[in-house]
């Protein structure tokens, strides 16, 4: 995924990462905007906000009634033709303002960070180079890293796409006012425990990654017709790789996905419902089951693959470019 170590020595390291700010903004922004109508599907769905929850009218004898909001099953294509009807479709952009402000700066600092940890675990002489161990320990860097910078920006963006009025009740201004006038500052960090709890699943993805692109490029090595493929079909495989890794990394890891979502969203009837990212855990399980906690991972996995394979194979092409 990062370019090679002997290739960096060979050029100044200021020239180097300006080069990994470059590659990850652009991979990144090149993503959110193919893959946001999936990404507001799925944060629609991790919520308990009851978007798609009918009011069903029932009677506790003959004196008084009330209504309960009723849970309806509903998959990506459900969600979808239901924004669409109702919100219209744009509404299956809303938060890519601030999407696309965050992924650009949050692509380039995660990748920075990564390459520059990797760079000194190489170079440190205190484990194996480019071992399990630097790869762990450099997207476990690089995730804290970017996660605390642009924290404030991601609460807004999931603000705005659980925002199912047909006229947004907030733009972006908007959203910031209510969040600083509620919470503070620390309004703007919360969801950031479970934040960092899913920096184990950008170790697990790296890992996994940075293994398959080792097997491809050892099978280069040992054969020479494999070498002879065009370069285009080399990039593929490696976007094959990064959406396969980051697949098995989103699995095992989902449930933290859920729980953000559940903290940062805005609070219903006045009411905080979620206060901690393992207090929010139980909540979830206890209340909705395993398949509250994996709620909206079909349309996760269907948003990640593209926008990690896009990411990987735009950051790719623009270090080869600059390699050669």
């Amino acid at each position: 995924m990062l370019e090679d170590e002997g290739m960096k020595s060979h050029r100044p390291t200021h020239q180097s990462a300006l080069v990994h700010l470059a590659a990850g903004g652009v991979g990144g922004t090149a993503g959110a905007i193919v893959t946001c109508p999936l990404e507001v599907i799925k944060t629609r769905l991790q919520s308990s906000i009851p978007v798609f929850r009918p009011a069903v009218a029932y009677f506790p004898g003959n004196v008084t009634f009330s209504f309960a909001m009723e849970k309806v099953p509903v998959g990506i294509l459900a969600c979808t033709k239901h924004i669409i009807k109702t919100e219209g479709m744009k509404s299956l952009f809303r938060g890519l303002g601030p999407n696309l402000v965050g992924v650009a700066p949050s692509r380039a600092i995660y990748f920075t960070a990564y390459a520059k940890t990797k760079s000194l675990l190489n170079n440190s002489g205190l484990v194996k180079r480019d071992s399990s161990y630097v790869h762990m320990l450099s997207g476990l860097s690089a995730g804290v890293t970017s996660t605390t910078a642009t924290s404030p920006i991601w609460v807004v963006k999931t603000r705005l796409q659980l925002d199912s009025s047909v006229v947004n009740r907030f733009g972006i201004l908007d959203s910031i006012k209510e969040i600083y006038s509620k919470d503070g500052l620390r309004g703007f960090y919360r969801g950031l425990s479970a934040s960092y709890f899913g920096v184990t699943e950008t170790v697990i993805h790296l890992v996994i990654y940075e293994h398959i692109k080792a097997k491809i490029n050892g099978m280069r090595g040992i054969n020479k017709d494999y070498g002879k493929k065009p370069r285009v079909e080399n990039f593929i495989e490696y976007m094959f790789a990064a959406g396969m890794s980051k697949s098995i990394a989103c699995t095992l890891t989902y449930p933290h996905e859920v729980v953000r979502t559940r903290l940062r969203q805005y609070e219903l009837d006045g009411q905080r419902k979620y206060h901690s990212f393992l207090q929010t855990l139980i909540k979830v399980g206890a209340e909705e089951g395993a398949s509250g906690l994996y709620r909206g991972l079909t349309t996760q996995l269907f948003r990640q693959i593209p926008n990690t394979g896009i990411i990987f194979l735009t950051y790719e092409i623009i270090l080869s470019c600059f390699e050669s």
